[in-house]
């Protein structure tokens, strides 16, 4: 034998390296470089395995346990084989003697025996038990490893886990070369992990020859397991060493009336003291084991036993969710009886010692998912026959055992046989995902113990897509391969990748990992009040998530200031669970641990609403509804369903709303809900949203083509109407539409001149159709839509892009322009003389529009007539319509003669013809002259009430339109009568309105008011005349009708924008002005004194800067005003001096009066009396001019000299009064304009006075009676 052959070969070599260091040992081996480096690693990884052969352990069995009379069977099947089913029902002892079996077989030392739970209590408790056999410390030859609880060493040959753990090693270990042995328990309860686990097993045993792998099961269904497996070997072992009564005990009718629960907590009642009567035969205490659905149940029955049952006993719990000390206790020694409360984690996952009773209730939370609703729910349902077997076999381990079940044994036979696996009743999104990562293929062909239907996948895929994980050819994106690095929900998962992306992964970490456990808060039913009031401490109000992150900061704030018992005591105090708590924070450690690795960015500030719920919605897109009007929520796929009502949005309502859960019991609920917008849903939903477009057309405003969006997502509308550019979706339907509603119709045509050409010819063509009534001239709208599209670049779909077009190409324009030649399919000559554009009335010229269409209103002939003008239309006029229509109408009126007299004009058209001819339009109207032509013609009397004109087309007489100022159409008719009945109270009573109007002036900001304007009312001008007007804080510019009240609101509102311009000085005036204060005292006894003050301010600016001068009307003679304002002080004092004078007087003449009581004087007492009081009459400072206030001392002068020389001149006093009557009496017949029209007569009347009673007091003007009437006779003539 050479040298060569007797080397031995590379995996020789190897045989004693672990499994786990082959692989790359022989990668090092293959590079003659690497050659001591191989010999290194290679000696180091005998070394290692050399140390687990010296702490491998002595293996002993317990003679007592079912599965040691297989041994040898087993050990024998086991070497033989490289898959082995082991069969054996609860307590047979397979879980804890396989992985001592495969040890003493040599197993576990070139690599780890795996030994997988479903549950981790499961695990913690076997390899505790392991441990204890083989005489070893947990955490070295035996460990175990569950999510956040790791206690195994290189040293650790049997490594139990929970089947989670086994499956997330598969990303990092795809061939799983640290193990040598792996023992699969509990396969029979068909998990989504145990299903995925076995396929990929036997995925991957061709490549792994020395992989020993054990399916442990109960005795279900194990034909389906060992086909799975080529036939594999199935042995089984016995279990139960005691037989065990069933007794069925269904519920009392009583019970069934009650509710559920107290239904369920009285049977279990009456079964523990049917119990009790048992035990008493027993000298050892036994244990009963109850089932129940979840954490929960557990609570309200513990409370029940202890308030209700009057029996000392050990009651305990045990669910996964317990600390490992807490689970421990149902291990120990039993002392008295006890009841071990728990879920199906004791139904095959770990056997509890002692237990001679087990309770069924025969419920239990079944996660099912619905491919049709998109929900999984967690409903309790019955178990099948087999979970009620494996519960049964729980008990008689002891002794013999008794099982008693809440329910009949009818009910027992008639439920399935099996438990449906989970695979079939879960979402794939997470296997499938797994599965692409670990790039096993199509899953289709994926060796699944039992195939999940095609749609099962397909869902699976469709979450996959929401969650953009793949793309549109199913291959994995890069968010895919975040996902699947995440151990939570992908959903979460996908919130996690997002919140990076938004810079908000400090608060999202936060609600994930609260997420992924159980709600913390706790709420006692015999306490529900307290802890609702504990928990509203952490409402946001607005989002339920952000709940969560207030409570995250809360608990952390007490965590980092308390010790561990303070801690404790802050949750029970709060209504918190201190162990979900914990679980809390070892996920959110975790997630942070994982987020660094991937150099994701965590936020050190706080991150704003928005940030936070548009990271989370990605993961909850399908969960995303609008409020109903009914007042639930419309969700994706149709589903309807309410917020629940521990939300802190039950009562807010939301219009949008996005859910973390979709939870169905009485009715479908949404938990764990916040406020969203619809904006950011379609932001994140882009590659899923279904947008429909619709109602495409024409926007003038904008130019451009537009339609109508909606954007839904899974049937939820989130955008219902929104505009858009149609060119985007369709470009030449866009442009099709451009070309119809922009040049076609000729909506753009005031923007293109070529546009406005082609109008014009266009209008003059439809109006010769009108005229001649006649649809022949034009081409059609088809012709015109072609010869655009021709001569229209195809890139044009909007206005913007014509304009470009234009300026890019100069010859573009003319292109596009119509021609006559092009427009008139015929050629026609119509006479304007016959067809008139316009018909006058009075001096204007109404313009006529002509229109042919027999169905519209307005068919014929047209007239838009201004209201103003209304009454100056004649109707006489309009009956002659327009010469070209004439033979038709006069055709037509003798058609609707009655038939007696119609007899004796035929044939009508010629008779029509020849009465044309000879019309008299001095006759008044059209049938006026029509009967007077035809009795000249024929002799025959026609009346013109005989021509039945109701009865004649309606394009036969002209359509009146009655317009406003604007050219607002107010109305119209045919029948001028009824139009003027219509508008007769509608008569032009207003003032005319200009551009010049305004209001709130306080300076004078503008150039020039000119004395008239003129305004355009339809087809006249109405002139008008502005003023400014006074309204005491302010000055507004008002356009009168008449000149008349211009003129006399103009001084007085100048003279008020003066005092506006001047603060100053008016207050000055107001103040200073010497003896103002005193005249107001003078004046209290008479009226208003501070009006008086006021108002003889406004008279000093008015008689010192306006009266006497020309009139201001512009920015310059206005600030030349302003320069006079030196002469408003000397000014007032003139006036406050007469006017004191004057007052000082009248008190005096009125002490005078007082004292005229005889008869013959009554008449000069009551004539004073009067001129007294229209000389003081109310605000009369501020109704008269300068002269005449100045002059009020000389007149109260003159009244005090009349009552001085009354006693001895009452004969000449009378005869004076009657003349001053004769004039005062034409006075007071006045009207109240006319006597405001009569001022300065009036004034005259005082003079006139003056010179009668007191002539030696003078008068200001030449006064007497001649000139008295002659100035009464002009006054009568401008009252004219």
């Amino acid at each position: 034998m050479s040298q060569a052959e007797s080397r031995p070969t590379l995996a020789q070599q190897l045989q004693g390296c672990l499994i786990r260091d082959r692989f790359s040992l022989a990668r090092l081996a293959s590079n003659p470089r690497q050659a001591k480096q191989f010999e290194k690693r290679k000696a180091r990884s005998e070394a290692a395995v050399q140390a687990r052969v010296a702490a491998k352990p002595v293996v002993h069995y317990p003679d007592i346990l079912p599965v040691v009379g297989r041994l040898e069977d087993l050990k024998t099947a086991i070497s033989k084989h490289q898959v082995v089913i082991v069969a054996g029902e609860t307590g047979s002892g397979k879980t804890t003697q396989l992985p001592k079996i495969c040890l003493e077989l040599g197993r576990g030392v070139l690599g780890t025996i795996g030994h997988t739970q479903p549950r981790r209590v499961a695990a913690r408790t076997v390899a505790a038990r392991l441990a204890e056999e083989l005489a070893v410390p947990i955490g070295e030859q035996v460990g175990f490893q569950i999510r956040f609880g790791d206690q195994t060493s290189d040293r650790t040959l049997i490594k139990v886990m929970t089947d989670g753990i086994l499956l997330a090693e598969t990303q990092n270990d795809r061939f799983l070369e640290q193990y040598d042995t792996l023992i699969i328990d509990e396969a029979h309860e068909r998990s989504l992990n145990i299903d995925f686990l076995l396929g990929y097993i036997k995925r991957i045993l061709p490549k792994r020859p020395d992989l020993k792998v054990i399916i442990t099961s109960a005795t279900i269904d194990l034909e389906r397991f060992s086909k799975h497996f080529n036939d594999a070997p199935v042995i089984e072992v016995s279990g139960r060493t005691y037989p065990v009564e069933v007794r069925y005990r269904p519920m009392t009718e009583q019970a069934a009336q009650d509710e559920a629960d107290a239904g369920l907590q009285m049977g279990i009642l009456e079964a523990l003291n049917e119990i009790m009567a048992l035990e008493r035969g027993h000298r050892s205490p036994g244990g009963v084991l109850i089932f129940l659905a979840g954490e929960r149940e557990i609570r309200e029955v513990a409370l029940l036993l202890r308030k209700k049952w009057k029996v000392p006993a050990e009651i305990l719990p045990l669910y996964a969710r317990l600390s490992a000390k807490e689970q421990n206790r149902v291990f120990s020694p039993l002392r008295q009886t006890r009841v071990v409360l728990t879920t199906n984690v004791a139904e095959t996952s770990l056997t509890v010692p002692g237990i001679r009773y087990v309770i069924d209730p025969g419920m239990a939370r079944i996660s099912r998912y619905s491919v049709t609703s998109k929900i999984q729910r967690l409903p309790i349902e019955a178990i099948s026959r087999a979970s009620a077997d494996q519960r049964k076999g729980r008990c008689g381990r002891i002794s013999d055992g008794v099982c008693f079940r809440l329910y009949s044994e009818e009910d027992f036979l008639g439920r399935p046989e099996f438990t449906t696996p989970e695979i079939l009743r879960t979402n794939l999104a997470a296997v499938l995902l797994q599965m692409m990562k670990l790039k096993l293929g199509d899953p289709a062909k994926f060796p699944f113990i039992e195939r999940p239907e095609q749609r099962q996948l397909s869902d699976g895929f469709q979450l996959l897509t929401e969650l953009q994980a793949i793309d549109g050819e199913r291959r994995l994106t890069r968010v895919g391969r975040d996902l699947a690095d995440f151990p939570v929900d992908l959903r979460l998962a996908r919130t996690l990748v997002e919140a990076n992306r938004f810079s908000c992964l400090k608060e999202v970490l936060i609600v994930v990992s609260g997420l992924s456990v159980q709600d913390p808060k706790e709420r006692p039913a015999d306490a529900s009040q307290k802890a609702d009031e504990a928990h509203r401490q952490w409402r946001h109000g607005q989002s339920d998530f952000l709940d969560l992150v207030k409570l995250w900061e809360g608990f952390e704030a007490t965590r980092q200031a308390s010790t561990q018992g303070e801690l404790r005591k802050f949750c029970r105090s709060q209504f918190l669970s201190y162990l979900r708590m914990r679980d809390w924070r070892e996920i959110h450690t975790q997630l942070l641990l994982i987020c660094r690795e991937k150099k994701f960015r965590i936020n050190r500030g706080e991150s704003d609403y928005e940030q936070v719920h548009r990271a989370l919605l990605p993961g909850y897109l399908g969960q995303v509804a609008e409020r109903t009007d009914k007042g639930d929520y419309a969700g994706a796929r149709n589903r309807r369903y309410h917020i629940f009502p521990a939300s802190s949005l039950f009562k807010r309502k939301p219009k949008w709303l996005m859910a973390a859960a979709l939870v169905e019991t009485s009715r479908l609920f949404a938990r764990t809900n916040c406020e969203i917008e619809p904006e950011w849903v379609e932001s994140a939903a882009e590659h899923l949203v279904k947008r429909r477009y619709f109602e495409p057309h024409f926007d003038v405003t904008r130019g451009q083509v537009l339609c109508f969006e909606e954007v839904s997502l899974f049937g939820v509308v989130l955008v219902k109407r929104r505009q858009t550019d149609y060119s985007n979706i369709d470009p030449s339907g866009a442009r099709d539409l451009f070309i119809q509603d922009a040049l076609v119709m000729r909506q753009l045509v005031d923007r293109f001149k070529f546009l406005r050409k082609n109008e014009v010819l266009i209008d003059e063509i439809e109006a010769l159709e009108s005229k001649s009534r006649k649809r022949d001239l034009l081409v059609d709208h088809q012709r015109l839509f072609e010869f655009y599209d021709s001569a229209l670049p195809q890139t044009v779909v909007s206005e913007i892009d014509l304009t470009e077009a234009l300026k890019t190409d100069r010859g573009l324009g003319g292109r596009l322009s119509l021609t006559r030649e092009f427009l008139m399919q015929r050629d026609a000559a119509i006479s304007e003389s016959l067809y008139p554009n316009a018909l006058s009335v009075g001096n204007n010229a109404l313009p006529l529009q002509y229109a042919f269409d027999p169905a519209a209103a307005d068919d014929g002939v047209s007239i838009d007539v201004p209201i103003s003008l209304l009454n100056q239309v004649s109707s006489e006029k309009l009956d002659w319509l327009v010469p070209g229509l004439l033979p038709e109408k006069c055709l037509a009126l003798i058609k609707s003669l009655p038939k007696a007299l119609r007899k004796n004009f035929v044939p009508a058209p010629e008779f029509a013809e020849k009465a044309l001819a000879g019309l008299d339009a001095s006759k008044g109207s059209l049938r006026a002259a029509l009967a007077d032509r035809l009795f000249r013609m024929t002799g025959v009397a026609i009346a013109e009430s005989d021509f039945q004109v109701a009865g004649l087309d309606k394009h036969l007489s002209i359509q009146v339109r009655v317009v406003d100022a604007s050219g607002k159409v107010l109305g119209s008719g045919r029948n001028l009568a009824a139009l003027f009945q219509q508008f007769k109270a509608r008569a032009p009573d207003r003032q005319p309105t200009h551009a010049l109007a305004r209001v709130g002036l306080k300076t004078w900001d503008f150039e020039t008011l000119p004395a008239s304007v003129t305004t355009q009312e339809g087809a006249i001008e109405i002139r008008g005349y502005p003023a400014l007007v006074d309204q005491i804080d302010h000055v507004d510019i008002v356009v009168f009708e008449d000149v008349g009240s211009a003129e006399r609101a103009h001084p007085q509102g100048v003279a008020r924008l003066l005092a506006l311009s001047l603060p100053d000085q008016r207050r000055y005036l107001q103040k200073q002005l010497p003896g103002l204060k005193a005249l107001g005292l003078q004046y209290a006894a008479r009226g208003d004194a501070p009006r008086l003050q006021a108002d003889l301010i406004d008279a000093i600016f008015r008689h010192t800067l306006v009266d006497d001068q020309p009139i201001v009307r512009t920015a310059a003679l206005f600030q030349e005003r302003l320069e006079g304002r030196g002469q408003l002080f000397e000014r007032g004092q003139r006036l406050v001096a007469a006017l004191t004078e004057a007052l000082k007087t009248a008190t005096r003449i009125e002490i005078l009066l007082a004292k005229l009581v005889s008869p013959p004087v009554q008449a000069t007492r009551m004539d004073i009396d009067a001129q007294l009081q229209w000389l003081f009459r109310a605000r009369f400072v501020t109704q008269i001019e300068a002269p005449w206030l100045l002059s009020y001392a000389r007149y109260l002068k003159a009244i005090d000299y009349r009552l001085d020389k009354l006693p001895g001149n009452l004969a000449r006093e009378n005869e004076n009064l009657a003349k001053v009557a004769r004039f005062q009496t034409r006075l007071t017949g006045l009207s109240v304009e006319q006597r405001r029209l009569a001022g300065e007569f009036e004034w005259l009347l005082q003079e006139y006075r003056v010179s009668l009673f007191a002539q030696p007091v003078g008068t200001r003007v030449p006064i007497s009676e001649k000139r008295l009437e002659k100035a009464w006779t002009e006054l009568e003539s401008a009252l004219r």
